[in-house]
């Protein structure tokens, strides 16, 4: 805010003014007894109560100052006393807990504002009001109507008939007859468990929604919006699942890392283009999401009974609004508030939205209504897939991209100091745009998959069998590099609705190829390697034995025979275990004459001919000598380092998937 500035000043007011109405309430609450100066007060009794644009009206009638032994049941109501209609805020309302026949004590400074063509004057500045309990009746009636739920009567007030941008004959009525809800106190039952058909006229508008019913819920209204995506978030730690309908969720908390828990999440838009993110449920499993993916996405659905969890900025939000700037400016033309809504009005060129509500649903109902049979939407924009060529050529920084690539290798990041479920993992990956090209652009490039991003089981226990063709949606692309992050959805199967804008998506061909080690190789990639052994780090080798059938490496002494190795995974003894090697070798690269190239080699023998090697050592008729200048072919590589100073590469030798 600029200094000295209305804004300024105006927050400061609001500020005194709250300060000044907790301390009122502690005080009132310490002394137990309303304050002692009655002059000024305005005493009303309720007769009715309903809400409108936040604000609760309550209809009254004033009366004149009675005896503290007067209960409300007893305070007669003179014809002749004046009728009020009283405004309280949400804050007060929340504070008094108001239903008809109590009576309520203002206390100045309240104010009376006379409207022009109206009987029923106004009271404004209700702030400084107490609830008046005058009898023991009354505070044990009190203690019973907190067991039970009042519902009030909201009027809803479209912005086009506040505008009058509608003709007379179309307008809505004030409050509809499905927007009654009695006053009277009671019990939440199943019956008020409706389907969300039986609710309210749909509106189609979510910033409409916020504003008359604010952030409380949603309860008589519904609003209809287009899935644009569906996704998993993690969910916050320690959250319990409610249930959601008569189906009990099963989740666990965060902490326990297997089965992951997780969220179920959809980005949705209006009619407006306005967009929301409704976080659904707690998940055990992530099985199901590519099935949501394909059933719900580009459908229309109806959201009910949903309360705000947070209004988020685009400084606040920015993963969130990445997505959001992706699926801008909407691909038909979008209503725009404030005007007439005849199609000529329409317009697409609007600013991208700057704000987003993140809704949750409100345990016990059934909050989601989505129509799988119905025709995709117009408003939904599919996932526009390029070519990984494309991609690399991006000159924007933290923008979404979507593509379909082969996953060659795959590499847990080892950073000792944090947990292994929050590392990132390196997904090598390539398609046919980049194995085509000459030169110039690399043919395997480094997907980051960071601890934020929900992988399915399904992903997971694929790419652990081997190579797959994988499909990357709203990926982030910014400062050379792809990375999936929260919202990023990996999928086996490509949606059925996509747009390729062109890319070449044609599958791979014959074998893969890996960049050769040259002057451009960076850390954290990988490369195909040749050059000459000129040394070998015996120092450093090392061997270890493994299960002949799964390839555990921690084998245990049989208990029954000691001389005998016992692989956990199998549950069998190792009668021929697979004795692992490695060694450290140095080669002279023609591709990287100045540096001294040092590769961590894997090696992989019987047994037997360990045993066959080591008497051939021993009678010196095997030299590790021979081995020098020998000319290495193309190894498949992993970089871990590339220093200048000493001129030095570090490689690891892999085997992709």
């Amino acid at each position: 805010l600029c200094r000295g500035g209305l804004a300024e000043r105006l927050c400061r007011l609001q500020n005194r003014e709250r300060s000044a109405i907790s301390f009122w309430r502690h005080q009132c609450i310490s002394d137990d007894k309303p304050p002692s100066d009655k002059s000024g007060v305005l005493i009303v009794k309720i007769l009715e109560l309903f809400e409108e644009c936040t604000i609760q009206v309550a209809i009254c009638q004033q009366l004149e100052q009675s005896p503290a032994t007067l209960s409300p049941e007893d305070a007669v109501i003179n014809a002749k006393e004046p009728i009020l209609k009283v405004l309280f805020t949400r804050e007060t309302a929340a504070h008094l807990k108001s239903r008809p026949q109590d009576v309520i004590h203002i206390y100045p400074p309240w104010q009376k504002l006379l409207l022009q063509n109206a009987d029923v004057p106004v009271i404004m500045n209700t702030y400084f009001s107490q609830k008046v309990l005058l009898s023991e009746h009354s505070e044990a009636r009190e203690k019973t109507y907190d067991l039970t739920k009042v519902l009030i009567r909201k009027n809803i007030i479209s912005l086009a008939q506040t505008f009058r941008l509608d003709d007379l004959d179309d307008k809505l009525p004030q409050a509809s007859s499905d927007n009654q809800v009695p006053c009277a106190p009671q019990t939440h039952n199943a019956d008020s468990k409706q389907h969300p058909s039986a609710l309210s006229t749909v509106n189609d508008s979510l910033l409409e929604m916020v504003e008359s019913q604010g952030a409380v819920g949603w309860r008589e209204v519904q609003v209809r919006v287009v899935i644009q995506r569906v996704y998993c978030l993690p969910a916050r730690e320690g959250y319990r699942s409610h249930a959601q309908g008569n189906k009990p969720l099963c989740a666990t908390p965060v902490a326990n890392s297997d089965p992951p828990n997780v969220r179920l999440c959809l980005l949705v838009q209006d009619a407006y283009g306005m967009f929301s993110e409704v976080q659904l449920r707690s998940l055990s499993s992530t099985d199901g999401i590519e099935q949501y993916c394909r059933r719900w996405e580009g459908k229309s659905c109806c959201l009910a009974g949903m309360k705000i969890l947070q209004r988020t900025t685009r400084g606040r939000a920015l993963g969130l609004f990445s997505l959001i700037d992706s699926l801008w400016p909407p691909v038909v033309p979008v209503k725009v508030p404030g005007q007439s809504q005849d199609s000529e009005m329409m317009t697409t060129n609007l600013p991208p939205p700057s704000f987003c509500y993140i809704l949750t649903v409100q345990s016990g109902e059934i909050h989601v209504e989505v129509d799988e049979e119905e025709q995709i939407s117009n408003l939904y924009q599919p996932p526009a897939v390029h070519g990984l060529k494309e991609i690399l050529r991006i000159d924007g920084c933290n923008e979404r991209c979507s593509f379909w690539a082969q996953v060659l290798y795959r590499r847990l990041q080892s950073k000792h100091n944090v947990p292994i479920d929050q590392r990132e993992t390196l997904l090598f990956v390539t398609d046919s745009t980049l194995q085509n090209v000459a030169h110039g652009i690399p043919k395997v490039v480094a997907v980051s998959v960071t601890a934020s991003c929900v992988l399915s089981a399904e992903i997971i226990e694929a790419l652990g069998a081997g190579s797959q063709l994988v499909f990357f949606k709203d990926a982030l692309w910014g400062n050379g590099r792809i990375i999936c992050v929260e919202r990023t959805v990996l999928l086996l199967q490509k949606p059925l609705l996509c747009s390729a804008a062109g890319a070449d998506l044609s599958e791979l061909t014959g074998p893969v190829r890996l960049d050769e080690l040259d002057s451009t190789t960076q850390a954290s990639s990988v490369c195909a390697l040749r050059g000459t052994v000129v040394g070998v780090n015996e120092s450093t080798a090392f061997s270890w034995p493994t299960c002949n059938r799964c390839g555990n490496g921690k084998l245990e002494l049989c208990p029954q025979d000691r001389e005998l190795l016992y692989c956990n995974h199998c549950s069998e003894v190792v009668t021929t275990p697979v004795l692992k090697m490695q060694l450290e070798v140095f080669l002279s690269c023609p591709s990287r004459s100045q540096s001294t190239v040092k590769v961590k080699v894997w090696l992989e023998i019987t047994v037997a001919l360990f045993v066959l090697l080591t008497m051939l050592l021993f009678l010196q008729t095997y030299e590790v000598q021979s081995v020098l200048g020998k000319e290495v072919g193309l190894l498949n590589c992993y970089v871990h380092s590339v220093t200048s100073h000493p001129n030095c590469v570090a490689l690891e030798e892999i085997v992709l998937l």
